[in-house]
């Protein structure tokens, strides 16, 4: 992924700058890959290049591989090159929860308009009272209240906004979800709630999550994969148990480090 910068000297062309490069990884099907790494190592640029935000804005070379369904003979579509309907198709079936549940909520938009408005596009076979349905399930999937619908976003806490977010990205049946550090902007105990909700969300639909962060804490909890990055590269990855308990590169270690323990006596 590289981004444009501004123009050099007369004759030097435009310039560019490497967000990132050489990262390469899979998640499975129903299970959560972590990508962590320090604030700017190209974590979120990966996640929103995948669910195709930033068409326009960077220059990508390599695939995004998506498979079909399990048992089904659809071959493997290239989300970087997907046009018209073949990525209207893509967009349902790859969503994103942001990480600042006060930012990504359009505060001018009931919890229903919300809610509705990506069925409306991307599954329009539905009639409106199907949607409607919908999203009755989908606020009680997500442990909220089914007045929230008659709602906007300035009425929740922040828990109760990422709670909306994640019941947004679910809505069209996804079934693979980014995960921006959903829980960063979260107090402690609302974070365990909302990892929590993931965990019982991914068990119940067999969901898969590319989960971001820089908290070791949160992978210990969700992964059961890990890629760690550095620089806009990988420095390490694989299973979840395998990379914390024996990492084999000094940047995982300091990571590891970096985490607050309770040491008994």
């Amino acid at each position: 992924m590289r981004f444009p910068l501004r123009r050099g000297l007369p004759g030097r062309g435009l310039r560019s700058f490497a967000a990132v490069s050489g990262v390469s990884f899979g998640p499975r099907a129903g299970r959560t890959l972590a990508l962590v790494g320090e604030s700017g190592c190209g974590k979120t640029t990966i996640g929103k290049a995948l669910v195709q935000l930033l068409r326009g804005s960077a220059r990508t070379q390599g695939q995004a591989l998506l498979h079909g369904p399990a048992g089904t003979d659809q071959p493997p579509r290239d989300l970087f090159k997907l046009q018209g309907e073949a990525l209207r198709a893509a967009r349902r079936e790859v969503q994103i929860v942001f990480q600042d549940p006060f930012a990504s909520l359009d505060p001018r938009m009931g919890v229903r308009e919300i809610l509705d408005e990506g069925l409306a596009a991307l599954r329009p076979e539905l009639s409106a009272a199907d949607r409607h349905a919908r999203l009755a399930r989908l606020v009680d999937q997500v442990g909220l209240r089914r007045d929230a619908l008659d709602r906007y976003p300035h009425e929740f806490s922040g828990g109760q906004r990422q709670r909306i977010a994640i019941a947004r990205a679910l809505a069209v049946e996804p079934r693979l979800i980014v995960c921006d550090e959903p829980t960063s902007a979260l107090d402690v105990s609302v974070q365990a709630q909302i990892l929590n909700l993931l965990r019982d969300l991914q068990r119940e639909l067999g969901v898969s999550y590319l989960f971001i962060t820089h908290n070791i804490g949160v992978v210990e909890v969700m992964a059961d994969e890990v890629v760690v990055m550095q620089g806009g590269a990988v420095v390490e990855q694989g299973a979840s148990s395998a990379v914390l308990l024996a990492p084999r590169e000094l940047y995982t270690e300091q990571l590891l480090a970096a985490v607050p323990r309770l040491v008994r006596a």
